[in-house]
């Protein structure tokens, strides 16, 4: 546990010192929201420790006096959102074949799907061929209705990573997605939300203990975030926290029980999550 949390704060830590001037001019910020004893709370990170925050992180906040180093804290879910929307066929290395699609094909994720880096990917009984997904992932900041294009990265608070985990064999039988793409520790995401970076070209990597899997940039995405956000603000408000998965590229792959998944995003961090078999 302790060489896992060391790792974890370096992971979080190096690229914001290996970049610290470059930062310090884009105005880089990194949030966690975390657990501290009984306390949850949001934080910026501040080398390798976390600041907590007063106030609303999506409005009017403010650092407090209160510190916690990174490697005490247990890192959650990076936010609470009324409504997680991710998309389908976004990258044409995905699609293969198929036709790109005009508009962006959305579906809905339940927030009872989410986990924070280091929870367990449950493999449900019932569904034998579960793979990967790893995505950037968009973090409102502010309600956002019919919103422009030209517009949309204002209503964008940061971006995280994520791993839409799907049970294949249910996603091709069943009618609906909902518990294909939904079922309960299906949408790890974290660790950090990071505001600042070029959203629409970061390197994006899953592994599966240590192996690539899927690697592509973000600027290979069919539909980039501002269009993204822009079209599902035309059909439901977004709200502060709210989530957009962007789609995954590539070749996905099962995921078996004691398998270890890492979704790394250029500039954000590297989310990891074990796999184990329900009981």
């Amino acid at each position: 546990m302790f060489c896992f949390r060391r790792a974890l704060v370096a992971l979080l830590v190096l690229p914001l010192f290996g970049a610290s001037a470059l930062a310090a001019e884009k105005k880089i910020s990194r949030y966690v929201r975390f657990q501290a004893g009984d306390t949850v709370g949001y934080g910026i990170v501040q080398g390798d420790r976390v600041r907590r925050i007063a106030g609303d992180l999506f409005a009017s906040h403010v650092p407090t006096g209160q510190t916690h180093a990174l490697a005490d804290v247990k890192l959650l879910a990076p936010t609470v959102p009324t409504k997680i929307l991710a998309a389908a066929g976004n990258y044409q290395s995905h699609l293969g074949a198929q036709s790109k699609h005009p508009d962006p094909e959305l579906f809905f994720k339940p927030p009872s799907c989410l986990i924070g880096d280091g929870d367990t990917i449950v493999l449900p009984k019932g569904s034998n061929v579960v793979h990967h997904e790893a995505e950037l992932v968009i973090v409102i900041g502010r309600r956002a209705k019919n919103v422009p294009v030209d517009k949309a990265l204002d209503y964008v608070f940061g971006v995280t990573c994520g791993n839409d985990v799907s049970a294949r064999d249910w996603q091709k039988n069943d009618v609906q997605w909902w518990r294909a793409k939904g079922t309960d520790t299906f949408g790890p995401c974290g660790p950090s939300i990071v505001a600042g970076i070029d959203y629409d070209d970061l390197l994006l990597t899953c592994r599966v203990n240590g192996v690539v899997r899927q690697q592509q940039r973000t600027s290979d995405l069919v539909h980039g975030v501002a269009a993204m956000v822009s079209f599902a603000s035309r059909f439901v408000t977004l709200e502060a926290g709210d989530l957009i998965f962007t789609g995954t590229p590539g070749k996905t792959t099962d995921i078996k029980p004691g398998d270890v998944v890492e979704v790394e995003l250029e500039g954000v961090g590297v989310l990891k999550n074990p796999v184990a078999a329900a009981e």
